[in-house]
């Protein structure tokens, strides 16, 4: 069915692209938020990606890559609004959770981890955050993540890596304990 909608837009069918546009933007908009962390730039790195799309779709030589094609027009936006606006300062506001309630599952705990764990990721650099949200957000393999971004696998492993460990490294509660160390714990 796709596959049919997407050779019909690279005919020149207008209605199968808006078709095509309106399926994807959600999934793109949401690829773009996770890597610019601003709504509002994701929407225009969305746009442009879908403009570019509409002028280059007679390009497309495979109607099966649609998806692949647009996520690599909504990174290429994305990577583009990000270079022209790195000069632009950021406040961070830091507000201080409250105290963990004794029960684990309460929906407080998982909305502060989920706050956490998003002020992390937007820490890391672009290129890391790109990898990531590519990977563990849009479910891709590094493989099709790589070729999304037009980097070598081996970039991309190494992106993820180094990504991974500068969040573990930043989310850890506690420093380590030096090994042959016990805590006592006081009663």
């Amino acid at each position: 069915m796709q596959r049919e909608t997407v050779e019909r837009a690279i005919e020149g069918d207008h209605d199968a692209f808006s078709e095509l546009a309106r399926a994807s933007s959600n999934r793109l908009y949401a690829v773009a938020t996770l890597i610019l962390r601003d709504g509002d730039r994701a929407q225009d790195a969305v746009q442009e990606a879908l403009i570019s799309a509409w002028r280059d779709v007679r390009a497309l030589r495979n109607p099966d890559a649609w998806d692949a094609w647009l996520h690599r027009l909504t990174v290429r936006a994305c990577y583009k609004l990000a270079k022209k606006e790195r000069r632009r300062n950021l406040v961070e506001l830091h507000v201080a959770p409250d105290p963990v309630p004794d029960r684990p599952s309460d929906f407080s705990l998982s909305v502060v981890e989920r706050d956490h764990m998003e002020r992390e990721i937007g820490r890391l650099t672009l290129d890391q955050r790109a990898v990531m949200v590519l990977h563990f957000y849009a479910d891709l393999t590094l493989q099709q993540a790589a070729d999304i971004l037009d980097i070598p696998v081996g970039t991309a492993k190494s992106r993820l890596h180094y990504g991974l460990r500068a969040m573990r490294e930043s989310m850890r509660d506690e420093p380590e304990v030096p090994t042959g160390q016990v805590r006592e714990r006081t009663a």
